[in-house]
C-alpha cells in the first residue's frame, strides 16, 4: 500500500516542468512551484509545533490554496480536516474542537468567525490566513509561509497508515470525522486506474515512469465544493496523476462561469453532485447552443445526489463525446457501485453496477439473492476507513463483521435485480413507513422530476392519523410553470404504485439542498409541516 505524500514526491519529480498544477481565474501555479510551496508550508506548520498525525483544518472555499495545503498535509504527515464554509461559529467550533485541530488554514472572509471562537479552542495553536495582508493579529499569512524556504523534499518516512479525515454531516446527530488511511484510499485509486485504463503499476517507480512518459496529467474541474468528499477526492486524484485542478469562484454557483473555464482551459474532466449541479449546467448550454466550445470535456462524474437520465441525455446532445459516471459511494464506503452512460448506451436512473466487494444484505446481515425482489442494505467489504473519530458506538453500528469480513454499512437501501445490478432506493433513515408500506424518497423524487415542469423535488414523511406517515412532496418548479398539485400527483401515479404517490405536494419556498448538492431533508420537512400546519 502507498502513501499520498510519497506519490506526490514521485509525481513532482517526473511531471513536465511547464505543466500547471492549479488554475483559478488569472492565477496559474506550475508543478515545480506548487511542489516547492507545499514543502515550504509543511515545514512551516511543523516548525510551529505540529507533529505527524496532528490535525490541520481547512476552512476555505474552492481555491488553489485548498488543494495545495492538502498536498502539504500529505507531505508533512498531518491529518486533513474539512470545515463546511456554510457553518455558523458554534458549528465551526464544534468541528475544530471535535477533531483536536492543531492548525487552521482559513480564508480572510471567515476571520470574524474565527476571532469569535478561538478563545474556546485551547488545542488550536497555529492560525494561517489566506488572503490579502494584513492578516489578523492572531494569524500568520499563508503566502509568506509557502514562499519562504528552499522548497526541497522533506525526506521523511511516511506510512500507508497515515490518515486524512472527512467530516460528514450524515442524516442524524452531529458531524463525524471518517478516518481514512492513505493506504486504503490508494488501493481504491489504483483499482480505478486498473478498471478504467488497464494499467496496474506494481511500484512507485513504475508509476513514476508512466507519469514521465505522459508529461502531464488530466485537467479536472471540481464544480462542487472541495470541502466535501466528491470535490476533495476529485482534486486529490487529479494531483496524484500529475494533473491540473481548475477551480472557479463558488460564492454562488454560476454554470456559465464553469463552461467558460472549460472552454478557456480545455478541461477534460468535471465532478458534480447529481442534478443539483448538472441540471443548471445543462440549462446554461440550452440557453445558447454552441456558445461554448466544450469539445475538450470527456468525463463527468457525480456522487452524492440523484442524476437523472433526462439530464444526462440533454448533456449528450451538446457533448456526444462525453462519458458520464454516476458513482454510488459515501464518505464511509467509497466505490460501492457505478453507472456509466455515453452515446452508445444508458442505464435506468438509480440503477448501478455493483463493484467488487459490495453485497446487499437483509436485516439479519444475510446476503440477498439476485432477483429476490427484496430491499436490503448495501455493504462494502473494503478498502475501508478505520471508523469515526472519537465515536466507537457509531463505528460499531456502521462497520460490522459479516462472516469473517469487515464491512461498511452506511445505510443505503437497494434492490438486487436478477441481472446483478442494483436499484438504489435511498437511506434507511429517510424511509417512510406509510400504513405498513415502505416508501423510499429517492424513488418518488425521481418520478416527480420526470415531469417537465419540475426542476427538483424532495420527498419526506409527515405525521398523519390515517397513514401514520404521509408521503409528501416538495417541488421546485421550472420558471413560468403554474403549480398544479393534482397533475403532479397523477404524473407520479403513472410511474409508481398508488401508495407511493404523495398525499400532498407543495411548491418549495426554501432551498431544497445544501451547497454541496445533498438533500436538506430536515429543513424541507420543517417547511412542509409548517405549510401543511402539522405539529412536529
Amino acid at each position: 500500500m502507498w502513501n499520498y505524500g510519497d506519490i506526490l514526491d514521485v509525481v513532482a519529480a517526473r511531471v513536465r516542468a511547464d505543466a500547471p498544477a492549479f488554475i483559478h481565474g488569472e492565477r496559474t501555479i506550475l508543478w515545480p512551484q506548487a511542489y516547492r510551496r507545499m514543502n515550504n508550508l509543511a515545514r512551516a506548520i511543523a516548525a510551529r509545533g505540529a507533529r505527524a498525525s496532528d490535525k490541520v483544518a481547512f476552512y476555505l472555499r474552492n481555491c488553489p490554496e485548498y488543494s495545495e495545503a492538502a498536498g502539504a498535509s500529505f507531505l508533512g504527515r498531518f491529518v486533513h480536516v474539512n470545515v463546511n464554509y456554510r457553518y455558523k461559529p458554534d458549528e465551526v467550533r464544534y468541528i475544530l474542537d471535535n477533531s483536536d485541530a492543531q492548525c487552521l488554514i482559513y480564508a480572510r472572509e471567515f476571520r470574524d468567525c474565527i476571532a469569535e471562537i478561538r478563545h474556546s479552542l485551547p488545542k488550536l495553536v497555529t492560525y494561517i490566513e489566506v488572503g490579502d495582508e494584513p492578516v489578523a493579529d492572531f494569524a500568520v499569512p499563508y503566502e509568506s509561509l509557502v514562499e519562504n524556504g528552499d522548497g526541497t523534499a522533506l525526506g521523511i518516512k511516511r506510512s500507508p497508515e497515515d490518515m486524512l479525515f472527512i467530516y460528514t454531516g450524515g442524516t442524524t446527530g452531529m458531524p463525524k470525522g471518517v478516518m481514512w488511511p492513505h493506504g486504503e484510499l490508494c488501493t481504491i485509486w489504483l483499482r480505478r486506474i486498473k478498471r478504467t485504463l488497464g494499467f496496474d503499476p506494481q511500484s512507485l517507480e513504475e508509476y513514476g515512469q508512466v507519469v514521465a512518459l505522459a508529461g502531464a496529467g488530466p485537467r479536472n474541474l471540481p464544480a462542487c465544493p472541495l470541502m466535501h468528499g466528491t470535490g476533495f477526492i476529485t482534486a486529490i486524484t487529479t494531483m496524484l496523476g500529475g494533473g491540473c485542478v481548475i477551480t472557479v469562484d463558488n460564492h454562488h454557483f454560476d454554470p456559465h462561469a464553469i463552461w467558460q473555464a472549460v472552454e478557456r482551459h480545455k478541461i477534460q474532466g468535471m465532478a458534480v453532485v447529481g442534478d443539483p449541479f448538472a441540471r443548471p449546467l445543462l440549462q446554461a448550454l440550452d440557453e445558447a447552443p454552441g456558445r461554448y466550445d466544450v469539445s475538450s470535456l470527456l468525463n463527468m462524474t457525480s456522487s452524492g445526489a440523484m442524476w437523472s437520465m433526462e439530464v444526462k441525455r440533454g448533456l449528450l446532445q451538446h457533448m456526444p463525446q462525453l462519458t458520464m459516471t454516476d458513482s454510488f459511494a459515501s464518505t464511509e464506503a467509497m466505490g460501492m457501485g457505478d453507472s456509466v452512460v455515453n452515446k452508445d448506451g444508458e442505464t435506468r436512473t438509480a440503477a448501478f453496477h455493483l463493484l467488487e466487494n459490495a453485497i446487499v444484505i437483509d436485516e439479519h446481515d444475510r446476503p440477498l439473492a439476485a432477483g429476490s425482489g427484496k430491499a436490503g442494505l448495501v455493504a462494502l467489504g473494503g478498502p475501508l476507513p478505520i471508523g469515526y473519530y472519537k465515536d466507537p458506538e457509531k463505528t460499531a453500528r456502521t462497520f460490522r463483521t459479516i462472516g469473517n469480513r469487515r464491512y461498511s454499512i452506511p445505510g443505503d437501501w437497494a434492490r438486487l435485480e436478477a441481472d446483478g445490478s442494483i436499484t438504489l432506493l435511498g437511506r434507511g433513515s429517510n424511509c417512510i413507513n406509510t400504513a405498513g408500506e415502505k416508501v423510499y424518497p429517492e424513488e418518488v423524487e425521481e418520478a416527480l422530476k420526470t415531469h417537465p415542469g419540475v426542476e427538483d423535488a424532495l420527498v419526506i414523511g409527515v405525521p398523519d392519523e390515517k397513514w401514520g406517515s404521509a408521503v409528501t412532496g416538495v417541488v421546485k418548479l421550472a420558471p413560468g410553470v403554474v403549480f398544479d398539485e393534482d397533475a403532479l400527483r397523477a404524473h407520479v401515479r403513472q410511474h409508481l404504485a398508488g401508495y407511493k404517490t404523495p398525499k400532498r405536494i407543495v411548491p418549495a419556498e426554501i432551498a431544497l439542498r445544501a451547497p454541496n448538492g445533498k438533500a436538506d431533508y430536515k429543513s424541507v420537512s420543517e417547511f412542509a409541516r409548517k405549510v401543511l400546519d402539522i405539529a412536529s
